[in-house]
């Protein structure tokens, strides 16, 4: 057969090879769905996913996969070799949030307090659903697969303790690592990519402050530390509007307040916690400079007994930087086997990742995102303005078929296109 014939016949044959994935998809997708309902019932905190971590590496054994375990404390990393060929990592998360679940779903939460609310259960059901399929079809690739389980996403630290423990070198080094993030802007089943700086670093800041307490009937004979905290907590608000460009993001939020036993007791300090989020060191130094000086000034122009505590760490998680080859690359790819309508391109995010930490090591990386949410209400949230539940609400319930399905098929083609 002559070239022009083959290049005619492509689109048909690759057509052909999408819709027998779909069906090998909706083969396995049973046994799919009961490994998320599980999931989804047995959260577990960062660096204790015990039991998590025991289930998908008992998958990966009986897949074939040479499976470790406790990697970076509570992470797993199985490695599926089949003949010569690049070897490409594709990443999920291990643990869940400190969140009291509130979807009223028959299948929520049995663990007091804790909650898959960013929807890392997703991730981990679908990544065992493509290391399926790819263990079960290795005709269709040639290569090293590397399946990591990574613990403690949630806060930081997971990457960089399984990097500390010889990821990169106690298993077969990656010429790419991958990994999929669920949505709450795009239609369950749609995936989104974004070449480039995708996902802002972060910082944790704690400011304690300090006052002198008293008798909530006497204030004039104390210095409130909660009126103090108060003060603060409006005036670092300016920082975004008042001190930093428009065109260079920046988010500070204030998530946490502590202070007091009751309410005729004045306390003697109160401690404050913020979010900080950033793309660049130059913005993030002179948003954390000015947190530092406005917490300062008010404090003493409250005629405070001493200066606060500023704890605002000295490293923060770097962005996530999408390689935008390899992500051009893959969003090729999946437009071809899930449908150009079906892979578009998002704008970042200020949200952060620690799966940077791979890209950082030299490692060209991509995190792409699958929608989760029912179109329907995507709709009526911008006609009515008001936004649907997002990852780390206790209302965060990804419509999980869709979304598991593409997120499969998704897994699947990347890792197919690599692993040609």
């Amino acid at each position: 057969m002559k070239l022009p014939a083959l290049l005619l016949l492509a689109p048909l044959l690759f057509g052909q090879r999408s819709a027998q994935w779909a069906a090998e998809v909706d083969a396995i997708y049973p046994d799919i769905e009961a490994l998320y309902l599980d999931l989804h019932q047995h959260p577990e905190l960062a660096f204790q996913e015990v039991q998590t971590a025991a289930k998908l590496a008992a998958r990966l054994k009986t897949l074939g996969f040479e499976v470790t375990t406790g990697v970076g404390r509570t992470g797993i990393v199985g490695v599926l070799k089949n003949g010569p060929g690049p070897v490409v990592m594709l990443r999920t998360e291990l643990d869940a949030l400190p969140v009291e679940e509130k979807t009223g779903l028959p299948y929520a939460s049995k663990t007091k307090g804790v909650m898959h609310a960013c929807g890392h259960d997703i991730h981990m059901s679908a990544w065992a659903g493509t290391a399926r399929l790819m263990a079960e079809h290795r005709e269709r690739w040639h290569g090293t697969l590397v399946m990591v389980g990574q613990p403690a996403e949630e806060g930081g630290g997971g990457a960089s303790a399984m990097l500390k423990d010889g990821l990169f070198t106690r298993f077969p080094r990656p010429a790419f690592a991958l990994s999929l993030h669920d949505d709450d802007t795009l239609a369950a089943g749609i995936i989104g990519y974004h070449p480039g700086n995708f996902r802002a670093m972060s910082d944790g800041v704690t400011i304690t402050v300090y006052g002198r307490g008293g008798h909530a009937a006497m204030p004039y004979n104390t210095v409130d530390p909660v009126v103090l905290a108060a003060r603060i907590v409006m005036a670092l608000q300016t920082i975004v509007s008042r001190e930093n460009n428009p065109v260079d993001p920046v988010v500070l939020t204030i998530g946490s307040i502590h202070g007091g036993t009751q309410a005729n007791i004045i306390p003697d300090e109160v401690k404050l916690q913020l979010s900080v989020r950033t793309y660049t060191p130059e913005v993030r130094k002179r948003t954390l400079d000015a947190i530092r000086r406005i917490a300062k000034g008010e404090a003493e122009s409250a005629g405070a007994p001493r200066p606060p505590l500023i704890d605002a760490g000295d490293v923060a998680g770097a962005p996530v930087y999408n390689d935008p080859v390899l992500t051009l690359r893959l969003a090729g790819a999946l437009k071809q086997n899930l449908g150009e309508q079906n892979v578009v391109e998002m704008p970042p995010k200020m949200t952060s990742e620690d799966f940077a930490q791979y890209g950082l090591a030299g490692v060209p990386s991509a995190l792409l995102h699958i929608g989760a949410v029912d179109p329907a209400k995507l709709t009526r949230a911008r006609e009515t303005g008001i936004p649907v539940p997002a990852p780390h609400s206790p209302e965060w319930a990804p419509e999980r078929e869709p979304t598991l399905k593409a997120a499969i098929r998704a897994g699947t083609t990347e890792l197919l296109e690599l692993l040609q």
